[in-house]
This record gives structure tokens, sequence and C-alpha cells, in this order.
């Protein structure tokens, strides 16, 4: 789609059913309980934060940020207290929420590959079934992706209008792609800035006056975010649309600090998320029985607008849980990926209700890689100063750890932070075997492939942060093996 290509340009920033036996999938979809008219599709309004953390906002329990709109959309609604996204890179998160398939299995795992062209997103789906869809803002899934949408605009709000007089009568997805709370920040977000003194500095953070200056302008940029929804919102009311719009809420992946944004850990890869649909969904829902993986999404979305995926897409209707929260069970488990995002990274993750596995395995001689939009920053280097005058406390002291355990095992409820690695402890010897084992099986079901392949250079120094040249490095080692042939043998086939 030319336009689309061609308007970005003035945008700020450039296979099977999974582990059945494990539990990890949704229970099937059951007929919703309308309290609107049961049965008429919804138009859908996908509202994606980017780099906003899952703490972050009013009703996730953050009392100093102001974000009025969007707690006003969860009041609304089905608020979900324990969601994730499959990976906590931002292009790579988009395209696998958009397609219900993991980034590994579209080949799409770095930051800035785009969508290859014949995979399929929902909003192709969605056109077959009479929807006008569009995007907003940031696309960041490549032109085979941005072709699959009929319609953009650069702008948010203000262009609200013209999609659904563009949109007429027909039904409507639009995906809204914010830039905010993204960096680079700027001063003067606000008129009436947030205050260094009350925000929330996280533990592996120096809390120092450049940190709380940093944490204030990211908090700024949520509330001019919030103002955005706020007034998409009200033209929705206005034109009496609401009512039979599904509005959803998430983040791309977690906030733009040392070990948040692109790491494996919940700060990376938790996201709220919201549903709103006055119609169907309760107001003041809130669904914590179960996890919920954004791998599910785009199937929820394509069964509320009666359409079907191709049978590649990996991710499970979640349908019911917008009808009856109280009684969806929800995933056992998620999985998520960490790869390039600025210096390259293969770590995997499952994560249950308690305890999360990282497995990383290539680059453990060398420290956990920081992206290069976060190197510069100033929190990382309020870490930096401390490190060199040996200040550090043990939780920030893991940001720069080498070398890095292959295995990481976190105790969720005794360790909300994840900073104890209790992988070597006889205590958790069974959970870590059995995470172990569902780890490999995921990777062996969903197409990935071991870290020898698909190889890629840093351009983003590990030590000081810095960026050192512009260009992504090309990739090596793409020969991936067959299946067959991909993970070697297991060791009963040896005789061990």
């Amino acid at each position: 789609m030319g336009a689309i290509s061609e308007a970005r340009r003035a945008c700020r920033d450039p296979v099977c059913p999974i582990l059945l036996s494990f539990g990890v999938i949704a229970a099937p979809p059951a007929a919703l309980s309308a309290q609107g008219e049961p049965g008429v599709p919804p138009n859908v309004v996908v509202f994606v934060a980017d780099d906003l953390g899952w703490r972050d906002i009013g009703v996730y329990g953050n009392t100093i940020i102001r974000t009025p709109n969007i707690d006003r959309l969860a009041r609304s609604g089905l608020r979900i207290a324990h969601a994730f996204g499959t990976t906590p890179q931002c292009s790579p998160s988009r395209i696998s929420t958009l397609t219900g398939k993991y980034a590994h299995a579209t080949r799409t795992e770095d930051l800035h590959t785009p969508l290859p062209t014949g995979e399929r997103m929902l909003p192709s789906y969605a056109q077959e079934q009479g929807y006008f869809t569009g995007i907003m803002a940031k696309t960041h899934i490549g032109e085979a992706g941005e072709r699959q949408f009929q319609w953009y605009s650069s702008e948010l709000s203000q262009a609200l209008a013209s999609f659904l007089d563009s949109a007429g009568t027909r039904p409507f997805l639009l995906w809204v792609g914010f830039h905010d709370p993204h960096r680079p920040y700027e001063g003067g977000t606000r008129r009436s800035p947030h205050s260094p003194a009350r925000v929330s500095v996280p533990p592996y953070l120096a809390d120092t006056p450049e940190t709380r200056a940093d944490i204030v302008r990211y908090y700024d940029e949520i509330t001019r975010m919030d103002g955005e929804i706020g007034r998409m919102l009200d033209e929705l009311e206005r034109r009496q649309l609401r009512e039979n719009t599904l509005v959803v809420f998430f983040s791309d992946n977690g906030a733009p600090f040392p070990r948040e944004k692109g790491t494996l850990y919940d700060a990376g890869t938790r996201t709220p998320l919201i549903f709103s649909w006055p119609a169907m969904i309760r107001e003041g829902s809130v669904y914590d029985r179960g996890l919920i993986s954004l791998i599910d999404l785009a199937p929820t979305l394509l069964e509320l607008m009666k359409a079907s995926p191709s049978r590649g897409v990996q991710g499970r209707s979640f349908r019911a849980l917008l009808a009856k929260p109280e009684s969806y069970a929800g995933r056992t488990h998620v999985f998520s990926e960490r790869n390039w995002h600025d210096c390259d990274e293969h770590q995997r993750a499952v994560r249950s209700r308690r305890f999360k596995l990282i497995r990383t395995d290539a680059y453990t001689e060398l420290p956990l890689c920081t992206a290069a939009d976060i190197g510069g920053s100033p929190s990382f280097r309020a870490l930096q100063a401390r490190a060199r005058a040996g200040r550090l406390t043990a939780a920030q002291r893991r940001l720069f750890e080498v070398p890095r355990a292959r295995l990481e095992l976190y105790d969720l409820t005794a360790d909300p932070w994840e900073l104890r690695n209790v992988a070597a402890d006889p205590r958790h010897s069974a959970e870590l075997k059995e995470l172990a084992l569902m780890l490999q099986e995921w990777a062996e079901e969903s197409d990935d492939f071991p870290a020898a392949y698909r190889i890629r250079d840093d351009n983003t120094d590990r030590i000081t942060g810095l960026l050192f040249t512009p260009r992504i490095p090309p990739l090596r080692n793409t020969d991936i093996p067959p299946p067959d042939q991909r993970w070697g043998k297991q060791q009963s086939e040896l005789g061990m």
C-alpha cells in the first residue's frame, strides 16, 4: 500500500496445536452471553502502547501516574491481571500478535525484520468478512504487513473522524500504534508534569535524581497517550458507535529502562490488557484465574468477526473469556522469546503462575544486552556511575552479571522482581525439570531453531550501551535443518 509507505516516513520510528498435554491451550470457545444483541460482529479498535510497563497504569496499581481514560476503559469492561506478550521487542511483538504466530515461526524474531510476503495478518481475514481496516501512526511491521490494511494515517485522534467516515456503514477494524511512551524523551510534554519525589523506582535501578527525572518524562508520555485515548473514545461515543465496539488496550513490550524492555523478565513481557465492549462485556470485570497470552488475541478477534484463520496460526481463541471470565480457565503456561535487538540474544522462557524458567542458549559469557535507546538513558548512566564507584546493590548488579547462567528459575510468589535465581536450589528441582522439558517441547512444536542458526552481530556495545553503527548486521547461518534433524537425538535413542 503505497500511501502507507509514504506516510510512515513522517513517523518518529522507523504451526500445530501446542503442548496440549501440558494444558497450555485455552478452553474451547463458548457462546457469548450477550448483554446486547447477540450474534452481531463488533467493530474493533486496538490501542497499542509503545514500551509501556504493565505496572504503569492507575488500574494496575500505580497510584501516582495519571491515566484517567485508560482507567475509565478498564472500569467499563474487563481487566486481565496476568497477560503476557510473546517477545519483549517491538516489531516481533506486533507481528506475532497480528499473525497469531510466534515470531520465530514467521522468521521475524529480530528487531526491524518485516513480515514476509505470503504471511497473513488480522486485517486480511477481517476484510473477507466485510470489515474496513485501518492502521494509525506506528506500524513497524514491514510493507507486506502494511499492505494488508486499507487505510493509514500518521496522526492519531485528529484522524479518527476521517477513518470512521471512510468506513461508512461497514464494520471496522482499527489498529492504533502509539509512539508514546517510547524514547527519546523531551521536556515539556505536560503542563503539569509528575513529581520526581513520588515516582516508583524498581530495585534494579539506581534511585538517583537523574533516574527519577527520567521516570517522570516516561510517566508524562503515558499521560499524553492517555489523553489521545480519551479523545478517541469520546468520538466513538459522539457517533453512537461505542456500544458495539470492542476496544482492546495493551503494550507491545515493557518499559524502556534497564532490565525491562528487551528482557524475558516480567518487566519485559508482561502487559496490561483491557477489553471494553459495552454490548457484551460486564463492566468492572477482572480476570485473575489463569494466564493470557497475546498469541491468542488475533484468533479471538477473528472468531468474533466470524472469520477463520489459516491452519498455521498457533494461537487459540479465548472468546469464552469475554463472556464468562469467572469460569474461564485460561492458560497454565505462557511462552516468550528474545532475539536480536541491537545486540544478539537467543533466549526462551516459559512461565506458570508461580515459576518462570529462562534459558539462554548463547552469549552467556557476555552481559545481558541492553537496547541502544536504553543504553543512552539517564537511568542506565546512573547505574554505570554506581558500578564504577563500587556502589551497586545486589539487585542492580544482576544487569551486569558475567558469566550468565544458562538456566534462570524464579519463584515469582517469593521474588516478583526476579532477582534470585533458584535454578540450583534442590527444593525446586521438580519445577526446573518440568519447565525445561516443556520449553524444549514448545520450541520443537512451534518451528523454533537452535542458537547456532540465524545469528546476527551486535551494533551496540553491551558494556557502554552505545550504538557504534547504525547498520543492522546481516544474518548468518540461515540454512536451518529440517525439524527431524534440527535438535539432535534423545539420550534414550543413544542407549544412555
